[in-house]
This record gives structure tokens, sequence and C-alpha cells, in this order.
């Protein structure tokens, strides 16, 4: 049973106890409620199905949080296998809210590069929450250029708030660590194809996220800001971010049709948290067969279709 229950999930929470208590009174008095019980998981099945299909932008953030969604070093021990760690920006230091390196996917050797977050306040404080500093986006940019070099895809998993807004960050170049990522991505003479697996939150995400292909997870969320900082600013309540999630269009079908990412990853029923392993599957099935087509397509003509993803956003079209 979850130990993190979401206020939308609690009719679900509700129905799971119903089902543990049968289970305890049958194994204590040996009593047949299998019909009963069948009943009762179809139930819950049913619930969350719909629960799960009509949730609101702000319900998706929320998912988008989970603290038992799945984290990149969890993928990369699911969808990836031989990963080899690679540390640091051979300038400052290592940063642990960014972690890259070797790995395989499929036997295919891939550069691997993901935020990552923690499950406690320990690691949290170790991770930052995922919110990478300027040596982060410097390894990754240094990292993205190795895999160039022998001629590697790169692989970017997306999951953090944004990038870290602290004072020694921008002492050390923020803004200019981002842009730098951005500009070398945009020309990197190899194929990139990135996953939003969570919060794709402002440009800390953009930093690693100018691909060839961008995947987003059914309940992951791509934004400029968080909803409660968009309330914040335009509002000067931050309870208003209901109606900033809403008007953000930060959810995987709203930039599906806006054409800012270019497929969707269904998740499980009750979203990745609730079953990791159907989530790493869905996304090494997506991530491999985007890797296929990619890899037929001529550097060149990558390079070329590359830099006309990027300048057809935002044009206007009129009828």
């Amino acid at each position: 049973m979850a130990t993190h229950t979401l206020d939308f999930e609690r009719p679900l929470l509700e129905l799971e106890r119903q089902i543990e208590e049968m289970k305890r009174v049958a194994s204590d008095t040996a009593v047949d409620v299998s019909k009963e019980l069948t009943a009762l998981e179809r139930k819950l099945a049913e619930l969350r199905e719909e629960i799960y299909k009509s949730l609101t932008p702000m319900q998706r953030v929320q998912v988008a949080r989970h603290p038992k969604r799945p984290y990149t070093l969890d993928y990369v021990n699911t969808v990836f296998t031989d990963f080899v760690e690679l540390h640091g920006d051979r300038l400052f230091r290592d940063d642990p809210a960014l972690v890259g390196g070797w790995a395989r996917l499929d036997g295919m050797t891939v550069m691997l590069i993901g935020h990552q977050k923690g499950r406690d306040t320990k690691e949290n404080l170790y991770r930052n929450f995922g919110m990478a500093h300027p040596e982060g986006y410097r390894k990754a940019l240094r990292l993205m250029h190795l895999a160039e070099k022998f001629g590697a895809p790169v692989i970017t998993l997306v999951d953090t708030p944004g990038a870290y807004p602290g004072l020694g960050a921008e002492e050390r170049g923020q803004a200019e660590a981002i842009a730098r990522n951005l500009v070398d991505m945009a020309t990197l003479r190899t194929p990139i194809i990135t996953a939003v697996i969570g919060e794709g939150g402002s440009g800390g995400a953009l930093a690693v996220g100018l691909a060839d292909r961008v995947l987003m997870f059914e309940n992951s969320v791509y934004s400029v800001i968080s909803p409660e900082g968009c309330a914040a600013i335009l509002w000067k309540d931050a309870s208003q971010r209901e109606r900033a999630a809403e008007a953000l269009k930060i959810t995987a079908d709203d930039l599906l049709e806006l054409s800012v990412i270019d497929e969707i990853i269904p998740e499980p029923p009750g979203g990745a948290h609730a079953d990791p392993e159907a989530a790493a599957q869905a996304l090494g099935e997506a991530l491999r067969r985007q890797l296929r087509q990619l890899r037929k397509t001529k550097l060149e003509k990558l390079l070329k279709r590359r830099e006309e993803k990027y300048l057809s956003m935002g044009a206007l079209s009129e009828k």
C-alpha cells in the first residue's frame, strides 16, 4: 500500500484498506472471500483508471512530483545495462543533481544523462532536490561532447524543479552554462533523445532537453515556471496555482498539440509510481524505437531537421 497518498487518491486508499482487511480475515479464518475480493479489486482498478483519466493540470504536477516516482538512477537499473558513471566538469566539482555516464540500451552504447532527486531528506540535500548548479550542466556538456567524439547517441532524462538559483550558482555562471548547453546541443553531431520523466522545470530542464526527439511521460509536466511561482508573480497569491497550471499549458497533451514535444509515453494505471516496472518497459520501448529511427537518418539531415524543429516553435500562422 502506498505510504504517500495524494488528495485525489483517497477514494483508492479506502478500497485498498478494504481489500487488505478482507485478505487478513481470509488468512485468519480460512473463509472463502475470493468472489468479494475479485469484485473489490475490479472496482479499485476501474476507479483508478477513471481518476487518472480526468486529472487536472495541477493534479498532474502532483503526480510528477510524487516521491515514489522512478528517478533517473531507477531507470538506469531497469531500462539500461552496463552503466558507468562519469564525474565532474573538469572546472570546479562534481554535481550529484545531474548524473551521467556510458550505458547500453539493447546492446547499443549511449551516453545517458539525467537529473536525480533524493528519496529522503539526507539524499535530497546531497542531490540538491534535483536542481543542478552550473558545474552540473558543464559536466553534462562535457559528456555530450565525449559521446559526439565516439559517435554515440545522447539520451537525457529530465526531472527537475529548475536550475538552482542560489548565490554560488549565479556567481559561477548559471545562465551562461545553460546558454552554452543550448548552443552546443543545437549543433551536436550525434542523435539526441530527451524524455521528461517527472518535472521539466524551466531552463534547468531545457539545458539538457534540446533534442531531435522530445518525449514526455503521460503524467509529467514541462514548463517555464512552476504553477506556484507563476501564481505568486501574476496574482500575488500562490493559492491560484490551479489557475496558473491551466494557463501555462504544462501537460503532455498540451505540449504535443503545440508541437513542443514529439511523443507521449503512456503510464500504467495510477501513474509511474504505482507500477515502476511497467513505466520502465514503456520508456525503454519508446527510446529504442526513436533511436532506431534517428540512426537511419544521415547526420547532416538530422542537424537540419533539429534546426527546423526549434525554429518552427512559436511560429504564428493566421487562417
